[in-house]
C-alpha cells in the first residue's frame, strides 16, 4: 500500500505543477513597444526540401523588417540547397551557405549552429528549425522579453501541428511531460539549474553573450543541447527564460507515427539524464500508477485521481494550443506510446544505434 500512496502523492504533485503553470500562464505576450534591432535568423538544414520554403515564406511575410536570414545546408542529399538558393536569389535578406565537414567530436546540429553564429551580424541571434513557420509579432515580442528581463537566452516551446493520428499519439507528449513536471516560470525566477527547460526549435541569444561564451561549442557532443545550454547559462549566472509560443510560432515535427517514434526515441532517455532507474520509476508511477489506483483503492479515491488526470490534460491542452478532446480521448494510448518510446530509447542508447538523418548519434 505504501507504493499506492506514493503513486497518489506523485499524481497530486504533478497536478499541482500543472495548476501552477496554468495560473502563471507562461506564454510569450504581445508588446506594444516596437523595436528595430538587427536580428540574425539562423537555420540549420539537412534534407528539409519538404519544409524549409514554408518557413522562409513565413519569415519574408512577417512584420519585423530589420533582419538577416542565414541558412546552412548541412550536406543535404535532397533538393534543400537548390530550393533555398533559388529563394535567396530573389530575396536579398536571405542567404545560404554550405556547411563544413562534421568533426568527430561534434553532433551535426550543434556544429551547424556554431558555424551560423560565426557568420551572423545581428544584435540578437534566433535559431530556428527548418520545419517551422512564424507569425507576426514573434520577433518584436521576443526582443521585448530579452530587453525587459535582460536575458542572455529566450527559448520558446512552439505550438505543435499534428495532421495524422500517428502524430497525435506521440507529439503531445512533449508538452505533457514539460507542463506536468516543471513549473516553467521557475526557469527565469530560480537560479537553480535544476529548473532548466529549453526547446532547440526556438533559441534566441544576446549576440555578445553568445559569442563570448560559444554556447554550442560547449555542448558540442550533447544530444539535448538546448537544455544543456540553458543549464550552463544559469550556472554562469546569466538570466534566461522559457515560454510557450502562444500562437506565434508553429512546427510540424514529424509526418507519421513511425517518424514521431523514431524522433522521440533519439533523445527521450537523454531527457532523464540516462538514468534507467529514474526513467523506470517515472513510468511506473505515471503509466502503471492509475491502473494500480483503480485496482487497490475505493471508488471515491479512484474518481478523485481520474479528476486530477482529466483536469491536468485540459490545462495542458489549453496552454499548448492543442485539441482538448483529442488529448483526453487519446491519453491512455499516448501513455502506451511513451512506454514504447522509452524502451526504444534505452535500447538505442546502450546499443549505440541512434540514427538521425543518416548520421549515428553517440549519446
Amino acid at each position: 500500500m505504501i507504493f499506492i500512496y506514493l503513486i497518489y502523492f506523485f499524481l497530486i504533485l504533478r497536478f499541482t505543477v500543472t495548476l501552477f503553470n496554468f495560473i502563471s500562464n507562461p506564454k510569450l505576450t504581445n508588446s506594444g513597444k516596437k523595436y528595430d534591432d538587427l536580428v540574425s535568423i539562423l537555420i540549420p538544414a539537412r534534407d528539409e526540401e519538404l519544409n524549409i520554403i514554408d518557413l522562409l515564406d513565413s519569415i519574408r511575410n512577417q512584420d519585423y523588417k530589420n533582419y538577416e536570414v542565414i541558412i546552412l545546408d548541412d550536406h543535404s542529399s535532397d533538393q534543400t540547397f537548390k530550393l533555398c538558393s533559388e529563394f535567396c536569389e530573389i530575396n536579398s535578406r536571405f542567404k545560404i551557405v554550405k556547411g563544413k565537414e562534421l568533426p568527430k567530436v561534434w553532433l551535426g546540429k550543434n556544429y551547424a549552429c556554431s558555424q551560423l553564429a560565426e557568420l551572423s551580424k545581428g544584435k540578437y541571434l534566433i535559431f530556428l528549425d527548418a520545419d517551422e513557420t512564424i507569425s507576426d509579432g514573434l520577433i518584436n515580442n521576443s526582443i521585448h522579453r530579452m530587453k525587459l528581463n535582460n536575458l542572455s537566452l529566450l527559448s520558446i516551446f512552439t505550438d505543435q501541428v499534428t495532421i495524422t493520428w500517428g502524430e497525435r499519439l506521440v507529439v503531445p507528449l512533449m508538452h505533457f511531460l514539460l507542463l506536468n513536471l516543471l513549473p516553467l516560470r521557475l526557469v527565469r525566477l530560480s537560479a537553480n539549474p535544476s529548473f532548466s527547460a529549453a526547446s532547440g526549435q526556438f533559441m534566441m541569444f544576446d549576440t555578445d553573450n553568445y559569442k563570448s561564451n560559444q554556447w554550442h561549442e560547449k555542448v558540442k557532443g550533447k544530444v539535448v543541447e538546448d537544455i544543456e545550454i540553458m543549464k550552463l547559462i544559469k550556472i554562469n549566472g546569466y538570466a534566461a527564460e522559457a515560454l510557450l509560443a502562444n500562437g506565434y510560432i508553429h512546427c510540424r515535427m514529424y509526418r507519421s507515427f513511425s517518424e514521431a517514434i523514431e524522433g522521440f526515441s533519439k533523445n527521450f532517455f537523454a531527457g532523464f539524464n540516462y538514468n534507467v532507474f529514474g526513467l523506470f520509476f517515472y513510468l511506473m508511477l505515471v503509466v502503471l500508477g492509475p491502473i494500480a489506483i483503480a485496482y487497490f483503492l475505493g471508488i471515491q479515491l479512484v474518481m478523485f485521481a481520474l479528476s486530477l488526470i482529466v483536469l491536468s490534460r485540459i490545462m495542458i491542452s489549453l496552454l499548448s494550443g492543442q485539441s482538448l478532446w483529442r488529448n483526453l480521448l487519446l491519453h491512455p494510448f499516448q501513455l502506451i506510446c511513451m512506454l514504447f518510446i522509452s524502451v526504444q530509447s534505452v535500447k538505442k542508447h546502450f546499443t549505440k544505434t541512434i540514427l538521425w538523418k543518416g548520421r549515428t548519434i553517440k549519446s
